[in-house]
């Protein structure tokens, strides 16, 4: 069998068999799970290889694009901002963000972005991976434009957008970036490895993804509002191998990383708070993204969904957790976060074999599965 390095609870040793039966085979290349409870690391693993090949051993180190992870990072950065009294999830976007009140959408709420809601979950104007690293012509065309459905009627995937959105107003009302507010106030305090736009220095330790087929985004019909997302902003898997997308910051995408980091981060919100000695913030603002702003089929994804802040809600659709206060999200791919405040547990699992969707997949719904049993 494949050897599985790092820590792991004895009761947890299931988990160590099925990461390693998946990569012997095949259905993973390399990858790490991991797993906190009540603050605690009790899961720590990984293995495989950096290549198909199997010539590069993933080592404790390794990061990669996790793609849709990363926007559970910038959900941290808006409750932090709101635990603080600095942003109002209720209040008028324009109102941190005068611009943004053209064509209609002064009266966009903070939440619509945080819940896909905004109908800017795609561009009119062509955008290539180039203007993607464009920080200011991606959100001065993003604040032009007019929304595609009547914001807060209904959530539609913002795949791409939602980090600048979001980025931009942590931007707004902090006068820094989102990977550097996210860096200096959430990873940095909590020991955590994972960037929002990576400095050259840790390259080295980047493992890249393995696309399956081309790379390309997922096929929708071409008049639909999925089809319009995902033709613009849009970058293929390849993209990711550049030095150009690893340096830029994409906080809806281009987050780098592991499973030990995600399970840490997402901690204080599974402890309602606080975690690993770090107090994020209260108890209330972490309860609040268990609550409902909206909920129905998304119009990108095709797929009924109920959102709290930021987050999707478990359901009996997508049963992550047997627990009521569970959240999560993931990344094209097949990386996934999970936070369960019930059991004050917090899970991450991040590879280099991309499965074609951008939901999830069964490599880390076992895992979970398996989490849960053991519990």
């Amino acid at each position: 069998m494949a050897e599985i390095y790092g820590v792991c609870d004895e009761k947890f040793a299931g988990v160590r068999d099925l990461l390693s039966a998946s990569i012997d085979r095949g259905d993973d290349v390399g990858a790490s799970f991991a797993v906190t409870v009540e603050g605690e690391m009790v899961i720590d693993l990984w293995g495989g290889h950096l290549d198909e090949a199997r010539t590069q051993p993933w080592q404790q180190d390794t990061i990669v694009n996790v793609y849709s992870s990363t926007k559970t990072m910038s959900f941290l950065c808006a409750l932090l901002l709101a635990d603080r009294g600095q942003l109002d999830f209720d209040a008028n976007v324009a109102d941190y963000w005068p611009e943004f009140a053209q064509n209609g959408k002064h009266s966009v709420k903070v939440w619509h972005f945080m819940n896909h809601a905004s109908g800017l979950s795609g561009m009119d104007q062509h955008m290539t991976p180039d203007d993607m690293y464009d920080w200011d012509k991606m959100v001065t065309t993003l604040a032009a434009q007019a929304p595609w459905w009547e914001p807060g009627s209904a959530s539609g995937y913002h795949a791409l957008t939602q980090g600048y959105l979001i980025g931009e107003l942590v931007r707004r009302i902090t006068g820094k970036s989102l990977g550097t507010f996210f860096q200096e106030e959430i990873a940095g305090p909590l020991n955590a490895d994972f960037y929002i736009g990576v400095p050259d220095s840790e390259f080295p330790r980047i493992g890249s993804l393995i696309p399956t087929g081309d790379g390309s985004a997922p096929s929708a019909d071409n008049d639909s509002i999925a089809a319009r997302t995902f033709a613009s902003p849009f970058a293929p898997a390849t993209q990711s191998w550049t030095d150009g997308w690893r340096r830029a910051e994409i906080p809806a995408a281009n987050g780098h990383s592991n499973a030990r980091a995600i399970a840490r981060l997402q901690a204080p919100l599974a402890c309602k708070g606080s975690a690993f000695g770090v107090d994020l913030f209260s108890k209330e603002t972490a309860e609040s993204v268990m609550q409902t702003r909206i909920a129905g089929t998304d119009m990108v994804l095709g797929v009924p969904i109920a959102f709290g802040l930021g987050f999707g809600l478990n359901s009996e659709v997508m049963p992550l957790s047997p627990n009521q206060n569970t959240c999560f999200w993931g990344g094209w791919g097949g990386s996934s976060v999970v936070v369960d405040q019930d059991a004050s547990l917090s899970a991450s699992f991040v590879m280099n074999k991309m499965f074609p969707g951008l939901m999830g997949d069964n490599r880390s719904m076992s895992l979970l599965q398996a989490v849960y049993q053991s519990l």
